[in-house]
């Protein structure tokens, strides 16, 4: 409760963004609990595509804030917020701003023949979910949306 309760310190345009982030990560995980992969992959964008590195200081900002809500949503409510709802709630929202991104999916071999699997976004040059792990997984797949602009 008292996690939730930090939501409602935050400026009303902060909390809309915190809000937003919770709608879209429950739809992510829920897509992801009950809808076949390839159904979710077919609206993540161009497979094997790539985004445009150069962004503006505008749009750097949006992707920060955005990456902020939805990291912010995922720490703070024990709801199971991993890195693949995290990164397609944060494509979705930027999506919607006119932001294309990429989202990345990569595996890495653990201990023994175990694998972990892990997602990430990226807006320009800039990691905005799941950026730690990212840099121990080899790509697998990359779903990158057409240029908005």
């Amino acid at each position: 409760m008292r996690r939730l309760k930090k939501i409602f310190r935050h400026p009303a345009s902060d909390q809309w963004f915190l809000f937003e982030a919770l709608g879209w990560l429950c739809w992510a995980k829920l897509l992801l609990l009950f809808v076949p992969f390839r159904w979710i992959a077919s609206r993540l964008g161009r497979v094997k595509g790539e985004t445009p590195s150069p962004i503006s200081e505008v749009e750097r900002r949006l992707a920060l804030r955005v990456s902020w809500a939805v990291q912010s949503v995922a720490l703070n409510l024990p709801l199971g917020f991993v890195c693949l709802p995290q990164a397609i709630a944060a494509k979705w929202m930027l999506r919607r701003r006119g932001l294309a991104s990429t989202l990345y999916l990569g595996l890495r071999k653990g201990e023994g023949l175990k694998l972990g699997a892990h997602a990430w976004l990226r807006v320009g040059d800039k990691i905005l979910t799941g950026r730690a792990e990212s840099f121990h997984h080899q790509t697998i797949a990359s779903f990158a949306d057409d240029v908005c602009a």
